[in-house]
């Protein structure tokens, strides 16, 4: 792969390859891994305290000279304070989602950084460009995590954003390896952002049970639950068989935000149960099959997409 567009030239990267900032999944390590592969790693703060934040920057600091970014979640109650040691510490990548960027992008912008906004729609994504952000994620209900309520998928979201957009887009959702990759670039994606794929890494900081569940996982093992309030998409388990029990029988949303409870998405992801905790996951899963390093994966990433885009050629 061998790819020069506004993306790559933008986070001055070697490839067209973003892993996502997951929560429990996105630490140091990963983010350092990726990017020392030629891709951008992300940080995820969505489950960092400021402190803990700045502690993961510093190692990544330690473990790379290439570029690497910041993802930030920008309801979270602290993002102020993520969005002070992300500028305190020099970070000039910046990934924001569930939120609006327009709240912060005279910050990012004074401290001249780069801003990437996560979009489920062609509304939210032409709002992210008129507030000044560099470029959007287009992110399909393929994804694991938090989803957009419209359910658009990557196929029709992506040329659609493409049409519309002046400004680069990324595409999410459903892209675990090198073919996914060609598809999108081929819908007019200048890179992808890749989660689950990458969540299955020895890199990775989620629990060695979550990353199994991943990897035996099949084409129908991921839900999507919690339509009420932040609609996600996950591995099938108890949890999500009493969650969609709960939806089904018409209880309202604060009802079952107390059935949830707190910090699911750790109890899964990071503790390791894979029965009542809550395990993010995309579609992507089911073509998941190991848990290889980071550079394994960059390398395979890069041969699929080489092998498939000659494949292509061959009917041209």
């Amino acid at each position: 792969m061998n790819i020069k567009n506004r993306v790559t030239e933008l986070l001055r990267v070697e490839h067209p390859i973003i892993q996502a900032g997951m929560v429990w999944v996105s630490g140091w390590k990963l983010a350092s891994a990726v990017s020392n592969s030629g891709g951008l790693g992300l940080i995820g703060a969505g489950s960092m305290k400021p402190e803990l934040l700045k502690e993961h920057i510093q190692k990544c600091k330690a473990a790379t000279e290439k570029s690497f970014g910041v993802n930030i979640p920008l309801l979270r109650g602290d993002a102020d304070e993520l969005i002070d040691v992300v500028i305190n510490e020099q970070i000039k990548i910046v990934v924001s989602s569930a939120g609006h960027p327009g709240k912060y992008i005279d910050r990012f912008k004074k401290n001249e950084m780069i801003v990437i906004h996560v979009v489920p729609n062609l509304k939210y994504a032409a709002k992210a460009e008129s507030v000044g952000c560099d470029a959007v994620v287009g992110e399909g209900v393929e994804a694991g995590g938090h989803n957009g309520i419209d359910e658009i998928t990557t196929m029709c979201l992506i040329p659609q954003l493409v049409d519309r957009l002046t400004i680069p887009v990324i595409a999410a959702g459903g892209i675990a390896d090198g073919r996914g990759i060609l598809a999108a670039l081929s819908l007019g994606a200048e890179a992808v952002q890749i989660g689950t794929r990458f969540a299955a890494t020895k890199e990775s900081s989620a629990h060695e049970n979550y990353k199994r569940k991943i990897a035996e996982s099949s084409d129908t093992d991921t839900i999507l639950i919690l339509k009420k309030f932040g609609m996600a998409r996950t591995l099938k388990n108890k949890f999500t068989k009493e969650i969609i029990e709960f939806e089904h029988s018409g209880i309202s949303a604060n009802e079952l935000k107390n059935v949830l409870g707190e910090k699911r998405e750790k109890l899964g992801i990071f503790n390791g149960d894979t029965e009542e905790g809550m395990l993010e996951a995309g579609q992507g899963s089911g073509m998941i099959y190991d848990i290889p390093s980071v550079d394994e994966l960059m390398k395979r990433l890069l041969n699929q997409f080489d092998k498939c885009l000659n494949s292509v050629k061959e009917y041209c």
